[in-house]
């Protein structure tokens, strides 16, 4: 897929992948790496179905990647008004889902539930960028492309001086 994108939306409340845990299983002497987080299985899965449909029988990605990544939440019901007013949101209603989860671990969910679908390993990712939002239905919208220096995002040095 040299060249090509994949986008695709998974509609459903984003879920974050939770920290990981590790453990020896005092049976068979091996480490053990679980996910904390219950509630991620059932939204990985979700993930790698969309994934899966949009790669469309494509084969994963192998070289450097960009990911770009929307997540919408519903405004809670306190955002809004009551009575008459109930449709609407109220002044002070954030425009930003500055609450948990944060960003990090609601890609990671992502990238993990990727990795084999839209690409060998989520170490490919050399670009990421990851917004919350407020939107009229809860879902992650992903963007996939191939990275090159052309589409890099630019960022500048805090200080130009130092290496």
């Amino acid at each position: 897929m040299v060249g090509e994108a994949v986008r695709f939306t998974v509609n459903g409340v984003p879920q974050p992948a939770g920290s990981k845990k590790g453990f020896v299983n005092p049976k068979t002497g091996r480490v053990m790496i679980t996910d904390a987080a219950k509630n991620s299985r059932p939204w990985k899965a979700m993930v790698t179905t969309a994934a899966r449909d949009a790669m469309d029988g494509q084969e994963v990605y192998t070289g450097p990647l960009r990911l770009f990544i929307e997540f919408y939440f519903t405004h809670p019901k306190a955002h809004y008004g009551t009575g008459r007013n109930a449709e609407k949101l109220k002044p002070s209603a954030p425009e930003w889902p500055a609450v948990k989860p944060d960003v990090d671990k609601l890609s990671r969910a992502i990238m993990d539930a990727c990795t084999g679908v839209v690409w060998r390993d989520d170490a490919q990712v050399v670009q990421k960028i990851v917004e919350k939002r407020y939107g009229a239905w809860a879902r992650a919208e992903v963007y996939v492309t191939p990275a090159s220096p052309v589409n890099l995002f630019p960022i500048e040095r805090l200080d130009s001086r130092r290496i």
